[in-house]
């Protein structure tokens, strides 16, 4: 540790020290990236949601520890924590983790240096909660998470390779998550659907099935709190949720279709078109109002740093509980009627008087999650000209 110039910072009531780097990157001697102090705040809210939930005392797994940041403030900072679990495969790593540990006087929080995949295998059952906070895609610890998570658990999982799932590129979003994208005005909510979506198939092998409890896709990631349960019935039925969202690159008319294996219409119903489809994908909820409004409510209770942007997203988020999938882009649909953009609450407002759900998405400012049709849509538009 001599050899490395020493930054130290605070997060919530959690200090940490780590070697100093140029760049945000996978190449740095311990890796921590201050971008994600918001991703850590949420989790620490969503996780002491869930202890509560349980009325137990959690075991908590950090899978890729880096500077111990994750796993340290877990222990830290939430209530009813037993054992946290920081594991990772760089032994430097694993020193940085050790120290930052001692300096905040914790115990019962062991460090670990082994193959994610094989210390997920090797620790089956043992973990009330998993996060998988990798550099770039989870998928290829997916199965191991699937393997090892215990019934009534959260699994916590991070995805940065948003390119792929969002369909800039389509083939490694086809290798990784089995799932084909589509690069839409909604492909954020499409990226969080391949994954949830991806998650529930992998973990299906095992008689599990998922509940989203909250996603998000803020700027480089996206992440996913997953409550895992178990039982070969009910998972059977949560694979309802598989299915397709089709859209008409001509009108803008989407769809939804459910089952992993049903037909799928090829031609747009509005204008006859031919259709593209993206999936399989979770079509089922991506919000749980109940466990967000909790969540919020914790910040009442937490040290957050990043309090005023994480209270934005988890209303934003609260708000699409029970939203249809997908939203229009105000400004994608009057391009294409040739027309200039009313104001976003005027539109809202006229969409709910003609007695349609008008929804703001986190997704995209301009977005609105509606169950109005296209045509709908564009009448709105056209009338308040």
């Amino acid at each position: 540790m001599d050899e490395y110039k020493i930054k130290h910072i605070e997060e919530g009531l959690t200090q940490i020290e780590f070697p100093e780097f140029d760049k945000i990157s996978s190449d740095a001697p311990v890796f921590y990236n201050p971008h994600m102090e918001m991703n850590r705040d949420l989790s620490i809210l969503a996780i002491q949601v869930f202890q509560k939930q349980e009325d137990r005392e959690i075991n908590i797994c950090d899978l890729f520890g880096g500077s111990g940041i994750r796993g340290v403030r877990y222990k830290n900072e939430i209530d009813g924590v037993g054992e946290v679990s920081i594991n990772d495969i760089s032994e430097t790593a694993n020193q940085f983790e050790r120290h930052n540990i001692e300096l905040n006087n914790l115990d019962d929080v062991e460090v670990y240096q082994h193959d994610a995949s094989m210390f997920l295998r090797m620790k089956r059952g043992e973990f009330d909660v998993i996060d998988i906070d990798p550099f770039g895609t989870p998928s290829p610890f997916m199965d191991s998470a699937g393997y090892g998570a215990r019934r009534n658990s959260l699994l916590c999982v991070t995805a940065t390779d948003t390119s792929a799932l969002c369909g800039t590129y389509q083939e490694p979003c086809i290798r990784k998550y089995n799932s084909k994208p589509y690069k839409s005005e909604y492909c954020h909510e499409t990226g969080i659907r391949i994954l949830a979506g991806f998650v529930a198939l992998t973990l299906s092998k095992y008689a599990k099935y998922i509940e989203v409890k909250m996603s998000h896709s803020t700027e480089h990631y996206m992440r996913l709190y997953l409550e895992i349960k178990k039982g070969s019935k009910r998972t059977d039925e949560s694979l309802k949720n598989i299915g397709y969202i089709s859209h008409c690159k001509n009108c803008l008319h989407r769809q939804v279709s459910n089952g992993l294996a049903s037909p799928i219409e090829e031609i747009c119903p509005v204008c006859g078109e031919k259709l593209v489809h993206a999936g399989p994908l979770w079509i089922g909820a991506i919000q749980d109002a109940d466990f967000i409004e909790k969540m919020i409510d914790e910040t009442n209770h937490k040290k957050i740093n990043t309090e005023k942007d994480a209270l934005k997203l988890m209303n934003a988020c609260l708000l699409e509980a029970g939203a249809p999938a997908t939203f229009y882009d105000v400004h994608t649909v009057c391009k294409s009627l040739k027309i200039s953009a009313p104001k976003l609450d005027l539109i809202f407002d006229e969409i709910k008087n003609q007695g349609f759900i008008a929804i703001k998405t986190h997704f995209n400012p301009l977005g609105i999650k509606t169950d109005a049709t296209i045509k709908d849509i564009e009448k709105i538009l056209i009338s308040l000209q």
